[in-house]
């Protein structure tokens, strides 16, 4: 079973209420691509400053380990538990790039397959956001006021 947090993007100039077209559904484990392609994937998902930081890291590890005089073997290996690493926080690195741009964690939805939890995600936004629309017109939460008794 995947988990997966939703985000929202901050609100536009022009939209009062959030755009759930926009959300973006970021999942929670080890992201091969991450791991096998660090670079590229950093600049897709448009991760810059991090993607400096890698890079910074893994040329100063290469370099101190080659002036230490580690063989190319121990340099490649530790490379890749770096790249591993990577993989294993795939997830956190995207939330954390995400939250810097000013996109908001709304929830966490877990399920077998994201159609299934897109959906079931809606539904409990959607029924929350009704709620909220009834507090904000009878000034408390929950249902709104019974009507006054019919004239006779």
């Amino acid at each position: 079973m995947a988990v997966y947090t939703v985000h929202e993007p901050p609100l536009r100039a022009a939209d009062p209420v959030p755009d759930p077209e926009r959300f973006l559904f970021v999942r929670d484990g080890f992201y091969f691509w991450a791991f096998l392609l660090t670079p590229l994937w950093m600049l897709w998902h448009r991760i810059w400053l991090l993607l400096i930081i890698y890079a910074l890291i893994a040329a100063g590890v290469e370099n101190a380990m080659y002036y230490v005089g580690a063989g190319t073997g121990s340099i490649i290996l530790v490379q890749l538990i770096i790249s591993l690493l990577i993989g294993i926080e795939a997830g956190t690195l995207r939330r954390f790039a995400l939250a810097r741009r000013g996109w908001k964690n709304i929830g966490i939805v877990t399920g077998h397959e994201l159609e299934d939890i897109e959906r079931r995600f809606f539904d409990k936004w959607i029924s929350a956001e009704g709620g909220e629309r009834a507090a904000r017109v009878t000034g408390s939460r929950g249902s709104p006021p019974p009507l006054p008794p019919m004239p006779q």
